[in-house]
């Protein structure tokens, strides 16, 4: 009996020394497959490495990360979770109630997570009150990029409205000059779209319309407006431009076939990896006012088996954290970190100005979710806009006609 409690005892304590010595596994789920992504991706990839894990890349290509979201439906339907997926916004929500996602509260916890994000981007990370994602970052969508040999050719200075960008454009366009390099995608019609609802409605007109999704709103003489510059925005785009992947349009921009690109900061990455300097050769501007339209990239854990990969899980939120890698990624991608403690010394003028405008909109609460990039509303809701915006940009729709039909989907997608 002693012999066999002395065994016993001795594969507890094997068992015990295998699960305490388990090496951190991660496979990793994301859609960050262009230049500037894919080098920022690589830092925590090697971080994760240097710090004993072994990571398993799964990038899937398509910048608005639908193809990656078909690859994580049929993964977690087999019952084969990655251990952390790049998801973000209303979606997280989604996979938690599903009950497919992991908890994460106690890294948190360690690291002072509530200490050191904004209260808006907190409300993303958490489901029922525990963290279940951990952010990689603060993405500003509102973004107007230009080329600026261009603009210094032109006597234009960046806008910063939209009033401002109609007159650049038109005198460009007399010049024989691109005004707007843009990719016929979904999402990137409703990257302009959102921009344009935030510019013109401001900050509270923008909650009403792509937050609450309120009625008045959206049938509203202002929405017209808003449908009416996208059209004025489409006169300014080339005839190519069906399908044209995001990161080809900040090419054009990057080459001079383009004066300006309307996207998220990831744009910038582009620029920084093609080796331009903003404020030399590049500018940003946005023609939103005081608001911020805002996309946090995330991982979320999902539940997965085994001691390596939960280590593995453990240690990938942490250093999404850490303030190096918050630091060295959003070098590398364009955007800025989650952190609020993070030094902007080392970051460009476009970072600095960005980090800025992200603590005024704090203090003034206007924060704006970006809904082209599922941060507001959940995926039927999101659809049935950008449903409506980009047919209308792709046809001869009025936008009287636009709006009846964007009350209408919204309605039916409730």
């Amino acid at each position: 009996m002693k012999k066999m409690l002395m065994v016993s005892s001795a594969l507890a304590l094997g068992l015990a020394t295998t699960a305490a010595k388990a090496e951190p596994q991660a496979e990793v789920l994301h859609w960050w497959t262009s230049g500037g992504e894919a080098a920022a991706v690589k830092v925590l990839m090697e971080e994760f490495n240097a710090n004993g894990g072994t990571w398993t890349d799964m990038p899937v290509a398509g910048g608005g990360g639908d193809a990656a979201m078909t690859a994580l439906r049929a993964r977690v339907l087999s019952g084969n979770a990655p251990t952390a997926v790049q998801l973000k916004g209303p979606s997280i929500q989604e996979w938690y109630e599903e009950g497919a996602l992991g908890n994460i509260q106690d890294v948190a916890d360690a690291e002072n997570w509530d200490e050191l994000l904004p209260e808006a981007i907190q409300y993303h990370l958490k489901c029922d009150g525990d963290y279940c994602a951990a952010p990689v970052n603060i993405h500003r969508i509102d973004w107007i990029w230009a080329n600026a040999s261009i603009l210094e050719d032109a006597g234009i200075e960046p806008p910063k409205s939209w009033d401002e960008f109609n007159a650049a454009a038109e005198k460009l366009q007399g010049m024989g000059i691109l005004p707007l390099a843009h990719g016929g995608q979904a999402w990137q019609d409703a990257t302009l779209f959102e921009a344009v609802v935030a510019g013109l409605g401001g900050t509270e007109f923008y909650k009403k319309a792509l937050i609450d999704l309120d009625m008045d709103t959206l049938k509203s003489d202002k929405m017209v407006e808003v449908f009416d510059q996208m059209r004025v925005l489409r006169g300014y785009v080339d005839d190519n431009f069906s399908g044209r992947d995001w990161n080809l349009a900040t090419a054009m921009v990057i080459n001079g076939e383009a004066a300006f690109q309307i996207m998220g900061d990831w744009a910038k990455g582009e620029f920084i990896a093609a080796g331009k300097e903003p404020g030399k050769d590049f500018y940003c501007s946005s023609p939103t006012g005081g608001g911020y339209l805002y996309n946090v990239d995330s991982f979320a854990f999902f539940n997965v088996d085994g001691d390596d990969r939960q280590a593995g899980q453990k240690l990938l939120a942490k250093l999404t954290m850490g303030k190096n890698f918050q630091k060295v990624f959003n070098l590398n991608k364009g955007s800025i970190p989650a952190r609020l403690d993070v030094s902007m010394d080392e970051f460009d003028s476009c970072g600095v100005q960005s980090n800025k405008d992200l603590g005024t909109a704090i203090e003034q609460n206007a924060l704006l979710p970006s809904y082209a990039h599922g941060m507001a509303l959940r995926g039927a809701q999101a659809g049935a806009v950008t449903d409506v915006v980009t047919a209308h940009f792709n046809s001869d729709m009025s936008s009287q006609e636009a709006v009846e039909q964007l009350a209408q989907a919204v309605a039916a997608s409730q």
